[in-house]
């Protein structure tokens, strides 16, 4: 039996549908379109290419769509003041501080300033420990969330198998761990100095790339049938790759996500749905927060 690729195009596809439905809800609830900000500080690629995919498939829904373009020679008090009319505009339900940042630039104080209810990367401290406490109104970081629905839609089994994540990044290392832990996984948590990196790999029925490194995960670091998720984003040669070194681990996995055509794809749907998810926990504060006001 072959390796299963495990396509992104129809988990994206289907997660838009999804959304196309939450949004027809929200506006016939709450009367409005939610709003999406991008910040954008310098002019990296990387950055400039998913500022445009998010665009891209926000406008497909219909979600209104600010892009907010900073100099990479922006002080941090010039960042934290737009991020404080973000907080305030009531018309941007979720924003994004797109990465990477400016080497002058703290991305904790970043993440921190963003109020938790419009941080649809989830990159707020908040956020990462409501995560760890399997909170499910959490807005949950979209590359492993987007992951996390590739599984669902292939019927990857989850419970009580065993995952390990390669990578310890907190933007997807560390809450990755947390779904699958939610999901009834068990985890393990490698990363770049962990020793033997193999003897922990072929031991997974899941093995999660998100190292940054081409090529890091080799066939001969799997079991048999093993599904491998990657979401390594690497040039070799001017040619896309994962962290999945493709040609020896087809032979070996059962079930691989291809780079490009994999995580990639869902991710931005995810960030998507996340400013439908934002603007509902938003107005059902502000109903909460009336309901408790006394009545004179």
């Amino acid at each position: 039996m072959g390796c299963e690729l495990l396509d992104g195009r129809p988990v994206a596809r289907a997660l838009r549908e999804r959304a196309l439905g939450e949004l027809t809800r929200f506006r016939n609830v709450y009367g409005q379109n939610p709003g999406l900000a991008i910040v954008l500080i310098g002019e990296d690629p990387s950055a400039h290419a998913y500022r445009a995919a998010i665009c891209k498939v926000a406008e497909s829904v219909g979600i209104y769509t600010d892009v907010l373009a900073l100099a990479a020679d922006s002080s941090q008090e010039r960042v934290n003041a737009l991020i404080d009319q973000l907080n305030a505009r009531p018309d941007i339900h979720g924003f994004v501080v797109l990465q990477p940042l400016p080497p002058h630039l703290s991305r904790v104080e970043i993440a921190d300033r963003i109020d938790p209810l419009k941080d649809i990367d989830g990159i707020t401290t908040f956020n990462a420990g409501r995560l760890f406490h399997d909170d499910r109104d959490v807005l949950a970081p979209s590359t492993p969330a987007g992951g996390m629905a590739l599984l669902k839609h292939y019927d990857v089994p989850l419970a009580g198998q065993h995952a390990v994540v390669v990578g310890r990044s907190p933007v997807v290392g560390k809450p990755m761990a947390a779904l699958l832990l939610a999901a009834n996984a068990t985890v393990t948590i490698c990363h770049s100095r962990t020793r033997n990196l193999g003897a922990f790999t072929r031991q997974a029925d899941i093995v999660v790339a998100a190292i940054g490194r081409a090529g890091a995960i080799t066939g001969d670091m799997l079991k048999p049938g093993a599904t491998v998720l990657d979401f390594g984003v690497n040039f070799v040669g001017g040619q896309m790759v994962g962290d999945v070194d493709a040609d020896s681990v087809l032979p070996v996995a059962g079930r691989l996500t291809p780079v490009p055509g994999g995580t990639g794809r869902v991710t931005t749907i995810v960030l998507v749905r996340n400013v439908i998810k934002a603007g509902t926990l938003q107005y059902s504060q502000q109903q909460q927060a009336s309901r408790r006001q006394p009545a004179t």
